[in-house]
């Protein structure tokens, strides 16, 4: 992919299936409540795993902590989203459990930034397409509640 090696490359596709997955998931969980968010919104924390085997070889590879940092980070928010959701099923989104909402979404935002901000030192133009992919996500993220 332009040049790049073939780390560079693995950690710009999946930082931009992350994000894709991300758009999909916020755009249909309200509408498809009963039949998608409950029975399969926990794919999307299933993912941590890909995401922290691909961590390990941005690690192994020699890639600088800002490249493998997002994995680690996306493991933590799933465990701690699926404990929340799943395991747990504390309604927190509505009425707004503040203790729940903080952690939860520092590491969310925390997961999806060290995706974006790492994408700066190999392609300002890839960093700013993935601003506008977070945007969108982020929109259809607060509309879906």
């Amino acid at each position: 992919m332009f040049g790049l090696d073939k780390r560079d490359t693995l950690f710009i596709v999946w930082a931009f299936a992350v994000q894709i997955i991300l758009i999909i998931h916020f755009a249909v969980r309200k509408r498809f409540f009963e039949s998608y968010t409950i029975k399969f919104g926990w794919i999307v924390y299933a993912l941590s795993i890909p995401a922290v085997a691909i961590s390990i070889i941005l690690l192994l590879g020699g890639k600088s902590w800002s490249f493998w940092l997002g994995g680690f980070l996306f493991l933590i928010y799933a465990a701690f989203g699926y404990y929340v959701d799943y395991v747990k099923q504390i309604p927190w989104r509505e009425p707004v459990d503040l203790s729940i909402m903080f952690p939860y979404v520092t590491l969310y935002l925390s997961m999806v930034m060290f995706y974006w901000w790492p994408l700066a030192l190999i392609s300002r133009p890839l960093w700013f397409v993935y601003a506008a992919l977070f945007i969108i996500s982020t929109i259809l993220n607060i509309i879906s509640h």
